[in-house]
């Protein structure tokens, strides 16, 4: 990730979220918790998939990868802000900003094929389920997995391979707790017009393909499910919503930062953190609660590690 000769910069600061030391204090207690709740729960949620035998199952497997796509998106600033927030002078290296820049795109983008991915096995279980176990078998799955790490990656190195190049030879602050890819564009030392029309294209494109591609299949599907039996589409329903909210919590801020990505609000850097902290922790909370074979599976779970205890 060389930069070129006209790039003087070799770190950047992070003004961060707040100068008050104890609202700084306050969030970290704040974003401590949820990290750890976070990482902890979508681990939890790899566990039980993997060891329990009822989970075995091509919507579970999807579900698995994606709390390891939450996991990695929960590591990849989250840490470092934390981090931070005792730290008066904020800073990170030329390398370690194009670094986060890379890694969030990935996984963004592969989260949301992989949402369009847990639509499509959805959307074949209640308009097809006769040929459900045909049509979604193992190796579909994994070629799906394999085509949203591609998509993800292919759309990092998209903005990445612009962005590198960049000559930045004065102003280096983000106003950000993490190297957001418009707030960093905007420092560069030329006009970024083309790039700031570029970014938008490239991001708001695959963001509201996804959405609405989504949004048309769950309609389907609830319309499939409204014309089946009450017995049979109560579960059904269950975990529709449970995926529909998802869609709806993770792409809500992202479509808002594609539709004004250069004209920041102070609210903006909140959404920030809701999106890159809290996002993750949706993933174990709404599955979890929503689900009623993960919650019997994580009831399994406890009750034999509280057996073996008490033995």
């Amino acid at each position: 990730m060389a930069h070129t000769n006209e790039s003087v910069v070799s770190e950047f600061v992070l003004l961060g979220l707040s100068n008050s030391w104890s609202l700084q204090l306050f969030f970290f207690s704040i974003f401590s918790m949820v990290y750890v709740t976070s990482v902890l729960g979508n681990v939890l949620i790899i566990v039980i998939i993997s060891i329990d035998s009822h989970l075995n199952s091509p919507m579970y497997f999807l579900l698995s990868n994606l709390s390891f796509i939450d996991i990695c998106q929960s590591n990849f600033a989250t840490p470092k802000m934390l981090l931070d927030f005792f730290v008066e002078h904020k800073t990170i290296s030329f390398e370690g900003c194009m670094a986060q820049i890379f890694l969030l795109h990935s996984f963004v983008g592969s989260e949301m094929i992989l949402l369009v991915a847990m639509a499509y096995d959805r959307f074949i279980a209640i308009c097809k389920p006769l040929h459900y176990s045909t049509i979604m078998n193992r190796r579909l799955c994994i070629i799906f997995v394999c085509i949203s790490w591609a998509v993800g990656i292919l759309h990092s190195v998209s903005h990445l391979a612009f962005t590198v190049n960049l000559p930045f030879c004065g102003p280096n602050e983000v106003d950000s707790f993490f190297c957001d890819l418009p707030l960093v564009i905007e420092l560069a030392c030329m006009d970024t017009y083309e790039m700031e029309i570029m970014t938008l294209t490239n991001s708001g494109l695959i963001s509201l393909s996804c959405f609405l591609t989504l949004m048309i299949s769950y309609t389907i599907i609830l319309i499939t499910v409204r014309h089946q039996s009450s017995s049979g589409s109560s579960k059904a329903l269950s975990t529709l919503t449970a995926h529909i909210t998802v869609v709806i919590l993770f792409f809500g801020p992202c479509i808002y930062f594609y539709i004004w990505p250069f004209s920041r609000l102070s609210v903006d850097k909140f959404l920030s953190v809701f999106y890159t902290v809290c996002t993750p922790l949706l993933n174990p909370i709404i599955y979890s609660l929503r689900n009623e074979d993960v919650k019997s599976a994580m009831r399994k779970l406890r009750n034999r590690h509280m057996n073996a205890w008490k033995n």
